[in-house]
């Protein structure tokens, strides 16, 4: 599954003192939305475990592009972007219902060893995954 679409509600307590979504409430929405890719993908934190492999974060490139307020219906979009022999990243997206892009960003990870914490090939599977059509 190519590109992952999750959509949500912003609740009362995702809001700031300025009456809209606090910018790190986007960062969790953005990995909201890798946890759903990682899913729909039968990739669960315990299979690639079991496969050597855990995914840690390493970079988070974010665009605040517009603001959003409570009660609104947000759609997370995560799509693999680069994949490399360690690290791959995802190609994000977070839009509005009338379809502005209030966010978007490049997010990139790191595939370790959960044993040894040091970096490792991506396994076949999550490579796979990240590189077939939809």
């Amino acid at each position: 599954m190519r590109e992952v679409r999750l959509e949500i509600v912003v609740r009362p307590t995702e809001i700031d003192v300025n009456a809209h979504v606090n910018n790190a409430k986007f960062v969790e929405y953005l990995e909201w939305g890798r946890e759903e890719w990682y899913d729909r993908n039968g990739l669960e934190y315990d299979k690639l475990k079991a496969m050597g492999a855990a995914t840690v974060t390493v970079n988070v490139n974010v665009n605040y592009r517009s603001e959003c307020r409570q009660g609104e219906v947000l759609t997370i979009v995560a799509r693999p972007g680069r994949l490399g022999r360690t690290s791959f990243a995802f190609d994000q997206e977070i839009v509005k219902a009338d379809g502005t892009v209030a966010v978007d960003a490049v997010v990139t990870l790191v595939t370790i060893d959960p044993r040894t914490r040091k970096p490792r090939v991506v396994p076949e599977e999550l490579a796979r995954a990240l590189t077939q059509a939809s």
